[in-house]
């Protein structure tokens, strides 16, 4: 079993920057692609970015490419999203969840999930 903690969340301004971190409790994060997820009040929960076991291959969905970067440090059982230019509709709770795959296409079934951390993008 995984477990992940995501951290970094918190209220910044429009046009503002933040870094989310997801930790996994095990030494074994490394053997998994891992995805990032939010969802907005009333919304589904939606994939926006997933980055592959080794780190060579990421992806983004349209709503935050250019703006958000994907990376990890397998050494320290931690993958970043760099979250720039952040908009309002970048308000959500932010989830990192263990994945069957990621691809240039996206991620596949969500395994593990960390709790999440809120995001707040208002002036």
């Amino acid at each position: 079993q995984v477990q992940l903690v995501e951290s970094g969340g918190g209220l910044v301004q429009p046009g503002g920057s933040l870094r989310l971190s997801c930790v996994a409790s095990s030494s074994t994060l490394d053997y998994y692609p891992i995805g990032w997820f939010r969802q907005a009040p009333g919304k589904e929960r939606r994939g926006i970015s997933c980055i592959n076991s080794s780190g060579s291959l990421t992806y983004y969905a349209d709503s935050v490419k250019g703006r958000f970067a994907i990376s990890r440090d397998n050494a320290k059982n931690t993958v970043y999203l760099q979250m720039n230019s952040l908009k309002p509709e970048d308000t959500a709770v932010y989830y990192c969840a263990t994945t069957s795959y990621c691809s240039g296409y996206g991620s596949g079934i969500a395994g593990y999930w960390g709790q999440g951390t809120q995001v707040t993008v208002s002036s």
